[in-house]
């Protein structure tokens, strides 16, 4: 009741300047307010006759909403339905979201979001965000010019090359950029026109994309080399001309581009990458919340991670950080962490290792009998030799942690602390259930999808979803109030910390792993504060004290409500 008075009285606080009248109004989904229109408004911008004569409320329309969603039978046609309905009426689709976070996050995001971008083309049918298509490489300084952009603060931008676990989705990946949008705004209070996703069409290699007659991207094989590197830096040459001090997000580029670009451009823009980032802090987070439960400090773990592209290379690093904070020299902390990728264990002559890995690889004689015939260091036998406490993955490969595997480790650790992190649902490494089953239900399980809560002993106990959606929309929140220059990897450690401040585990062994989601918006604030703080400590911020963050905060946080408009 508190929170909808004070939407209630914000909706108050301020008249909206309007141009548009009619038909226009109406189809704009910034401004429609549909049949919440008052009298007044009907008169003064020519609205009778073009809506039905009931003048309702937010609330009647939230509650329309709600029923209509109930009655679709899969989550794609939910997902479907809140797409148009956030192309229709924003205001409506936000308050939406705010008021049900926890029912409509696995909606808008992952993991429906998934099946969202594979079949992107069957639902696309307004414009929202942009297309920068290779055959309009010369043209991409005049589509970001219009003055309908004049308002943008924060960019998500992928080539759809990497979807979640699924791959290569072409034009399809642009439902991610937008459901990365949705939730700077849901959770992170970011105005939706200060938001814009992109897509750089650079062509597929998905034969069943290019074969689809409906397919509504670049009918044509990726793009690579000098010409694709090429196309990414005249797109990020124009964003940085068009809007010096904007916010870009990189998001699902194939594990080599997103490290190569955030490498790149960090110093020339400020820009960060949520795969490898915002996926690092809530993982680390999570973690410090099982070793809450478990009593065994962060620097005495032994952790694998499966998975060794650059998610798993960003959560090694950031707990790498934590590690070191605690007392331990870098090589201390990375000889803590046991590496996996393609071709097994991670070693100094293994095979395909790329110079990111090394500071992490394995000395051949430290492992050496460790290997199969074949030279293959596997999943089994590192659990078999390392003894580890802790298993992520991130390889994007169901089924990786095996039941042999995972009953190994349970042999070990008294409750061994388990992140099948892959997304979405049909990318996991294992199911909760399984794992649950396979350690006698002692397991402390974070996953990156959520799923049912497991059955342990015939009780059901809910599973906890490691969520960058904790993360990122504090975060940008954090660099959008503060006018950061540079994201620095010290901001992206301050949202994990102020995470880890609030984890319901600091104060109750048997809470759950993260805070609920239901307070995912609430968390959005305090992470925004505490990144805005260290910008400043960073010298990155162009606010001069904590008053001026925190005053930009405020302003910068926008409820979903209806404001009445006036005629411009």
């Amino acid at each position: 009741m508190e929170k909808k008075q004070q939407l209630e009285q914000a909706s108050t606080e301020a008249t909206c300047q309007v141009s548009l009248s009619g038909f226009d109004l109406i189809n704009s989904p910034r401004l429609n307010k549909g049949t919440a229109f008052s009298g007044h408004e009907r008169d003064v911008f020519d609205l009778h006759g073009l809506l039905p004569p009931h003048v309702g409320t937010l609330d009647e329309q939230i509650e329309r909403r709600t029923e209509a969603l109930a009655d679709e039978s899969t989550p794609f046609t939910k997902y479907s339905l809140l797409r148009d309905l956030q192309d229709t009426n924003e205001t409506l689709f936000y308050a939406l979201l705010v008021r049900n976070i926890e029912e409509m996050l696995p909606l808008v995001y992952t993991p429906t979001v998934g099946e969202g971008c594979q079949r992107f083309s069957e639902i696309w049918r307004k414009p929202r965000g942009l297309f920068l298509s290779y055959p309009n490489k010369d043209r991409i300084d005049q589509i970001l010019n219009h003055s309908r952009y004049d308002d943008v603060k924060c960019i998500v931008v992928s080539d759809g090359e990497r979807i979640l676990g699924l791959g290569d989705q072409g034009a399809g990946g642009m439902g991610i950029p937008i459901g990365k949008m949705a939730l700077y705004t849901a959770l992170g209070g970011i105005h939706p026109e200060h938001c814009l996703p992109i897509l750089l069409d650079v062509g597929t290699d998905n034969e069943d994309r290019l074969k689809d007659p409906i397919y509504i991207g670049w009918r044509h094989h990726r793009v690579r080399g000098v010409e694709y590197d090429d196309f990414v830096d005249v797109f990020v040459n124009s964003v940085k001309k068009r809007w010096p001090h904007v916010l870009l997000q990189w998001e699902d580029f194939a594990g080599s581009n997103a490290a190569r670009f955030l490498a790149r451009y960090r110093d020339h823009l400020c820009t960060f990458n949520d795969d490898i980032q915002g996926t690092a802090a809530v993982a680390a987070a999570t973690l410090i919340s099982a070793i809450n439960v478990t009593g065994i400090p962060l620097e005495q773990q032994k952790i694998v991670m499966l998975g060794f592209g650059s998610a798993g290379i960003g959560i090694t690093n950031l707990l790498a950080q934590f590690m070191q904070d605690r007392g331990l020299t870098e090589q201390e902390a990375r000889d803590r962490f046991f590496a996996i990728d393609l071709y097994g264990l991670v070693t100094e002559n293994g095979k395909g290792v790329r110079p990111e890995q090394l500071p992490y690889a394995r000395k051949e004689q430290e492992v050496r009998g460790w290997k199969q015939p074949n030279g293959e260091i596997t999943l089994l036998d590192v659990i078999r030799n390392a003894k580890p406490s802790v298993l992520i993955g991130v390889s994007g490969q169901p089924g990786a942690f095996t039941e042999q595997a995972v009953r190994e480790m349970a042999k070990y650790s008294d409750r061994p602390v388990i992140f099948p992190l892959s997304n979405p649902t049909s990318r996991s490494e294992a199911t909760a259930q399984d794992l649950m089953d396979w350690t006698e239900g002692r397991a402390l399980i974070g996953t990156g999808s959520p799923f049912e809560p497991v059955s342990v002993g015939g009780t059901k106990v809910p599973v906890t979803q490691t969520n960058n959606s904790y993360i990122f929309p504090g975060l940008a929140l954090g660099i959008v109030a503060s006018k950061a220059r540079r994201v620095t990897g010290t901001m992206v450690k301050a949202a994990a910390e102020e995470l880890v401040r609030n984890l319901p585990t600091q104060k109750d062994k048997q809470g759950s792993l993260l805070p609920s989601l239901s307070q995912a918006r609430k968390l959005g604030r305090l992470i925004g504060m505490a990144v805005g703080r260290q910008a400043i400590r960073d010298g990155q911020a162009q606010v001069a004290s904590e008053d001026a963050l925190s005053r930009e905060l405020q302003a910068n946080f926008w409820e979903p409500v209806y404001v009445p408009y006036e005629r411009k």
